[in-house]
C-alpha cells in the first residue's frame, strides 16, 4: 500500500471519528505555552515530549499544481483575508461544506477574501469532481505534497480543516472538521477586524475561541 494511501485510510478513520466529535484546534495568544486543542470549552492533552505539534504563528509557503496545472505558490494569493481548505472527494463532510466557501467567496470576496482549497487527492479525482460541481474557487491539488503541505499547520491529518489568516499571513483561527455558516461569519468579521486595526491578534483568537466553544455546545451532536 503507498504511503498516500495508508494515509488517506488514517484520514478516513479521523474524518469519521470527527463526525461524531466537534473538534477544534485554535491557535492560543503568543504568551500561551504553546498552541492547545479544544474539544468544545475543554483544552485537550498535550502530546508526549518531544511529539507535540505546534500550530505555526504564520501561514506555511508550499507550492503544490494547480488545478489548470502549472504549480502555484500559496504566498501568490494577496488578499487581505485568506481561508485555507483542506479537503478530498471521498471526504463526505468536507463535499458539504464547499457550498458554504463558494457562497463565502461570492459574498465577501469584494471585502477582501479569498478561498483557497487544498485537495489532497489524485488529480484526476479532483479534476472530475471540480468539473461536476462546477467549483469555482482557486485549487491547489497534491498527493504526498498534499500531506506534507498539511503537516505544516501541525494538526492531525483530519479532513477537512480550515486556516483562516490575516493580511499579515498570520493565522488567526484553525477550524478542523466541518466548517458552518455561524462559526465562518464571526471567524472572517473578526479577521476583518483585525486588519482594520479594531482588534489586537490575541483579542481576536481568543474570541474565536471562546465562542466557537459556545456554538459547539449548542449544537446537536
Amino acid at each position: 500500500m503507498s504511503q498516500l494511501k495508508r494515509a488517506l485510510l488514517v484520514t478516513l478513520i479521523g474524518a469519521v471519528a470527527g463526525a461524531l466529535v466537534a473538534l477544534w484546534y485554535i491557535r492560543q495568544p503568543a504568551s500561551s505555552a504553546g498552541a492547545k486543542s479544544q474539544t468544545s470549552a475543554t483544552t485537550g492533552a498535550e502530546a508526549p515530549p518531544g511529539k507535540a505539534k505546534v500550530i505555526p504563528q504564520d501561514l506555511p509557503d508550499f507550492t503544490l499544481a494547480s488545478l489548470e496545472g502549472p504549480p502555484k505558490a500559496l504566498s501568490s494569493f494577496r488578499q487581505p483575508i485568506l481561508l485555507v481548505n483542506f479537503w478530498a472527494t471521498w471526504c463526505a463532510p468536507c463535499r458539504r461544506e464547499i457550498p458554504l466557501l463558494r457562497q463565502l467567496r461570492a459574498e465577501r470576496g469584494a471585502r477582501g477574501v479569498e478561498v483557497v482549497g487544498i485537495a489532497v487527492d489524485f488529480r484526476e479525482d479532483v479534476i472530475q469532481y471540480a468539473a461536476k460541481i462546477g467549483l469555482d474557487y482557486p485549487l491547489l491539488i497534491g498527493e504526498e505534497d498534499g500531506l506534507a503541505a498539511a503537516d505544516r499547520f501541525g494538526v492531525e491529518p483530519v479532513f477537512p480543516f480550515t486556516a483562516f489568516a490575516d493580511a499579515k499571513r498570520r493565522i488567526v483561527a484553525l477550524k478542523i472538521g466541518e466548517l458552518h455558516a455561524e462559526e465562518a461569519a464571526f471567524i472572517l468579521d473578526r479577521v476583518e477586524m483585525l486588519n482594520a486595526g479594531k482588534l489586537t491578534i490575541e483579542a481576536a483568537r481568543s474570541e474565536i475561541g471562546v465562542e466557537l466553544a459556545r456554538l459547539a455546545a449548542l449544537r446537536p451532536e
